[in-house]
């Protein structure tokens, strides 16, 4: 702040003001693509993927990707799953490296699929499958029941969360989960239609992410 010597004056010198505390706007600083981010777990931790900037392409920030698989565990070994909005594949490579035994990753931009074979030729990650498509008809081609773990992250501003969904929960197995990344709380009563339920849930700055389960409760073991 520039200096402003104070005037000589016989009347009372005027209260100097005060500078008000300012609050960065909301923007969309928080979507812009880091540039670079690593694997943050498993046999492939610490390795770096590129983040193009690249339109609604918005990564899975550390701190989600911390939590959301301490809640599946870390431990993924034999799961089937499904990143059917891969962009840099940073979900369905995180669950490869934590042992999932085959992991589908399905993107249309023909760019971030050349990336993602690059990484998964890098890594010889021979259990990730590659493929260029619409992630909502790749979920729908699922066979039903098939998959432990559904990733679903779709660009924000996109309208297909709900059909999504309703895909998800018939791909998953009765016990198996459906991740959900979202630019707002989802709420049990609009997933219940959708065959689904919240398990966990939480924020993370402008990101919701929830942890979701089949709604049909499991029938209970018979007395022994």
């Amino acid at each position: 702040m520039k200096y402003t010597p104070k005037p000589i004056a016989t009347e009372p010198a005027a209260k100097p003001s005060v500078k008000a505390n300012t609050v960065k706007p909301k923007g969309t600083a928080h979507l812009k693509p880091p540039g670079e981010i690593r694997i943050i777990g498993g046999q492939y931790r610490r390795t770096k993927l590129t983040v193009p900037n690249h339109p609604g392409l918005r990564p899975t920030p550390d701190r989600v990707r911390e939590t959301l698989f301490n809640w599946l565990g870390q431990d993924l070994t034999g799961w089937r799953c499904a990143d059917v909005f891969a962009g840099t594949g940073v979900l369905g490579f995180e669950a490869a490296s934590r042992g999932a035994a085959d992991v589908l990753l399905c993107e249309q931009d023909p760019g971030l699929v050349a990336q993602l074979k690059a990484v998964q030729a890098r890594l010889k990650a021979s259990m990730v499958r590659i493929e260029r498509g619409d992630g909502l008809s790749a979920l729908k081609r699922l066979e039903a029941g098939s998959m432990q773990l559904v990733l679903i992250d779709p660009p924000f501003d996109s309208n297909v969360f709900e059909a999504a969904l309703k895909a998800a929960g018939q791909a998953i197995s009765p016990t198996g989960l459906v991740y959900l990344e979202a630019p707002r709380a989802w709420l049990d009563e609009e997933l219940l239609p959708l065959g689904l339920k919240i398990h966990r849930s939480a924020k993370a700055g402008a990101v919701h992410f929830h942890l979701l389960v089949k709604s049909e409760l499991l029938p209970e073991p018979p007395p022994a």
